[in-house]
């Protein structure tokens, strides 16, 4: 390749950053180029592991977020599509070669100790201790002992009738999202014999597939409807979010869902009042395509498609509330490097901050199930 045509090539890359477009309170901050196509990402620690298409399991070093490193891969066999950590073992769910069982425990070194067949090809997968959940297309649901990560068994199978293609997991319970009869929630407390006991089949339409659970809720990416709010406890849709179409994976926590919109980019919604989700900042680039996001330490992280992994850090201004809530207590104060992830943190006047920075702030303490506010935690923010 002649210096004419690298130049040229430096130029549009440099064109298409420079026309990205946020909206809110979200910025790029670091990035990391895979070889291949970053599909899905899940993040432990310092290290953010991506499923890269053709390139398999890429391990990237995320210590510094603003200046991500790939320390370590695996090429595996099939398309790495689906990815998920438990322990010092990452899965793999790599298409039509199955789940790939790597040991994670040198991230400098992958290596791959055990392999399943699955029925189909494997799109999703979840973790849970020493199971393995996966969607596996036409084969349904797959729950997999991985107890000995060299010879990982199948417990049991449960046919969804349609392609399996996203799932998340809570305790004995997967939530497989379909691409067309919708979303299922499947008991695995009896893993030999899954029983559905829920979930939503009439959205007549496709689903793409993405699917996390929080709390009593669970959040599906839907082609036409963009993010859908559903109660588990009664398998009934509370509200969606459609300002965007063919959602993929999405990450949730804290009163936000942060969904990986495909051509639309990295969509922040807030989901406060699940009955009506909104936007509330996103960001989207030319030529980009968001596949898969996890959030972990106060940042996002985005399987951002042929622009690799891409990680984010949300911004704002100052949100005036009705009420001060920070008058009327006297809290002891903490100091801090960052605010926790997604707190609803406010100034002396008891405005809400969006974007908060070093300094003096105020964070709300709510019940377990953040319906009443029990206390306010003065913070300090350090540099």
């Amino acid at each position: 390749m002649g210096l004419r045509t690298i130049t040229l090539c430096l130029t549009l890359l440099l064109v298409d950053v420079a026309r990205a477009q946020a909206l809110g309170g979200i910025e790029l901050i670091g990035g990391c180029d895979t070889p291949g196509e970053a599909f899905s990402v899940a993040v432990s620690g310092d290290y953010a592991y991506v499923a890269d298409g053709y390139a398999g399991l890429r391990v990237v070093s995320v210590s510094d977020p603003a200046h991500p490193v790939e320390v370590g891969s695996f090429d595996t066999p099939g398309w790495a599509h689906g990815v998920a950590i438990s322990g010092n073992h990452v899965f793999v769910a790599d298409c039509d070669s199955g789940l790939s069982v790597i040991s994670v425990a040198d991230p400098t070194n992958p290596v791959e100790v055990g392999h399943f067949d699955t029925p189909g090809p494997a799109c999703g997968v979840a973790a849970n201790g020493d199971r393995v959940y996966v969607a596996a297309d036409t084969g349904g649901l797959c729950i997999i002992s991985v107890a000995d990560p060299a010879h990982p068994t199948e417990l049991g199978r449960f046919d969804t009738q349609d392609r399996a293609w996203g799932i998340a997991v809570r305790g004995d319970t997967a939530h497989v999202a379909s691409i067309d009869l919708g979303f299922s929630i499947i008991s695995a407390l009896d893993p030999a014999h899954p029983a559905i006991v829920g979930g939503f089949f009439a959205f007549h339409t496709r689903t793409l597939g993405g699917v996390t659970v929080n709390g009593e809720y669970a959040y599906i990416t839907h082609d036409s409807l963009g993010l859908v709010v559903m109660s588990i406890a009664q398998s009934q849709i509370l509200g969606y979010c459609g300002a965007y179409n063919r959602a993929g994976g999405l990450a949730a926590g804290y009163g936000y869902v942060y969904v990986a919109a495909d051509e639309a980019g990295l969509w922040v919604i807030s989901v406060a009042d699940p009955a009506h989700p909104v936007g509330v900042a996103f960001y989207d680039a030319p030529n980009w395509w968001a596949n898969g996001v996890a959030a972990n330490g106060g940042y996002v992280y985005v399987a951002y498609g042929i622009a690799g992994l891409q990680i984010f850090q949300a911004l704002g201004g100052v949100e005036e509330g009705p009420k001060p809530q920070a008058a009327s207590y006297k809290p002891e104060a903490t100091l801090l490097r960052v605010l926790p992830f997604g707190a609803a943190a406010f100034d002396a006047m008891g405005r809400r901050v969006l974007s908060p920075g070093p300094g003096v702030l105020f964070v709300r303490e709510a019940t377990s199930r953040g319906r009443s506010t029990v206390g306010i935690r003065k913070l300090v923010i350090a540099r």
